[in-house]
């Protein structure tokens, strides 16, 4: 394979204001309800004892900004029995729609909530990392429309040389599931145990 497009995210520096699963919204004129793409609110926290009888408590928190992963070894991909996904010259996993049955076989495969149905036309869909606007050398709309700039898109092994990879960051799962197509920078707290949980999820549930 020539290349691998692969997403890298700044969890440290995102302020979760959600432009970029707006803007995905909007470039691909989705029904209410149907997201390619969600950022989790995560919070965590523990208390510490300070002197022979108080207490302090730490709270932290971060955003994970996720759609499509374009793994490497997607299961969504493994689990389709009408052979509707595939991935394409350049590493990113596409949909037939012409194939596809919109059994939810790849939802409930994907680690990361990336698949979803939609209702109006009854087919799976997923991020396409904007690949009509790639090939007009333009960024996703994700990463064009960050205020704070932390998404960008770019050869895989070229974002990992370049950026931190840090791959255990909660609630992702393990990379070594599907090897996703994902670099991120954590935060220095999303790196310790803090009895981390999304705070958020009524807003991505369907994720």
């Amino acid at each position: 394979m020539a290349k691998q497009w692969a997403f890298y995210f700044d969890s440290s520096q995102c302020s979760g204001c959600k432009t970029c699963q707006i803007a995905c919204k909007d470039k691909q004129d989705h029904a209410v309800g149907l997201r390619w793409r969600n950022v989790y609110e995560v919070a965590g926290g523990h208390w510490e004892a300070k002197g022979d009888s108080n207490w302090e408590s730490g709270i932290e928190s971060y955003n994970i900004s996720m759609s499509c992963n374009h793994c490497e070894d997607p299961i969504c991909m493994k689990n389709c029995p009408n052979g509707a996904i595939y991935k394409n010259e350049e590493g990113i996993v596409l949909i037939d729609a012409d194939r596809c049955m919109g059994c939810k076989y790849c939802q409930w495969a994907c680690p990361y909530g990336a698949l979803h149905l939609n209702k109006q036309t009854g087919k799976m869909t997923k991020c396409d990392l904007c690949i009509d606007y790639l090939a007009e050398g333009k960024q996703p709309s994700c990463v064009a429309a960050c205020p704070m700039r932390v998404l960008k898109v770019g050869e895989l092994s070229e974002l990992r040389s370049e950026f931190d990879d840090w791959e255990n960051i909660y609630p992702l799962p393990s990379a070594h599931i599907t090897k996703p197509s994902l670099v991120i920078k954590a935060k220095e707290a999303a790196k310790k145990e803090m009895n981390w949980k999304i705070i958020n999820k009524e807003e991505v549930r369907d994720a």
